[in-house]
């Protein structure tokens, strides 16, 4: 079997929820060779494309999301084993994370929180349901330079509007960089509510934290916007 047979085996697993299948394959996949990140970009993270637009379509349905999510967990934990002691020692950066208020959906950001620790971030992940307040309380508690707010449902949009809005109110926005992703937010979407910065995918995000950091001065400068697929297809 090829690698490329095995890494899209290994996304369909990840978006069937068989958590064993996608771990075997997983272990497979490292055994022949293939690169850590790559079993994770090129694989399992495909899977999260795959439930993710069913899911978009009513096609798939939340416990199909949580099967997905169970078996993208599981081969995470494996990435982690192999990747540890890899990550930079020097921390590129702190990052508030968690999903908007009203949204428990939290594949795509647990992803976003692996990826952007083993690239050298200090991540505090707070979870699902996160008020406005709480996000920024947490940002002024660890000195953190992004706050990232991730969203799977329109009807928490809004929530991310409030975030910036919030910020702004305080008189701090040139504290914290604010970035939105998430499948429903659109970089319009970010740009409209004076976002720093939105990612079309966990690894964009990723490249965009890396991205504020190298600019500086949050809350200044135009929306920065990282859509690996649409840069890959222009």
């Amino acid at each position: 079997m090829s690698k490329e047979e095995l890494l899209a085996l290994l996304g369909d697993a990840v978006a069937d929820g068989d958590g064993d299948k996608a771990v075997d394959l997983a272990k497979e996949a490292f055994e022949t060779g293939v690169d850590p990140m790559e079993v994770l970009n090129d694989g399992a993270s495909k899977g999260l494309s795959i439930i993710g637009a069913r899911y978009s379509s009513g096609d798939a349905y939340l416990p199909d999301l949580v099967g997905s999510g169970a078996a993208m967990s599981a081969v995470m934990d494996l990435i982690f084993a192999q990747t540890e002691g890899t990550a930079s020692l020097d921390t590129q950066g702190v990052v508030i994370i968690g999903q908007s208020k009203g949204d428990i959906h939290d594949i795509g950001k647990n992803v976003v929180s692996a990826l952007l620790a083993v690239n050298g971030f200090e991540v505090h992940d707070l979870g699902t349901d996160v008020s406005v307040k709480t996000f920024y309380e947490k940002a002024l508690e660890h000195n953190a330079d992004i706050i990232a707010m991730s969203s799977l449902l329109t009807t928490s949009l809004p929530f991310m509007d409030d975030m910036v809005r919030y910020v702004n109110d305080t008189g701090t926005r040139e504290r914290f960089f604010c970035i939105v992703g998430g499948g429903p937010v659109t970089a319009d979407f970010a740009e409209s509510i004076g976002a720093d910065g939105w990612g079309q995918s966990a690894f964009d995000c990723v490249e965009l934290c890396k991205k504020l950091m190298a600019r500086g001065n949050p809350g200044s400068g135009p929306t920065i916007k990282v859509d690996s697929q649409a840069e890959g297809r222009a």
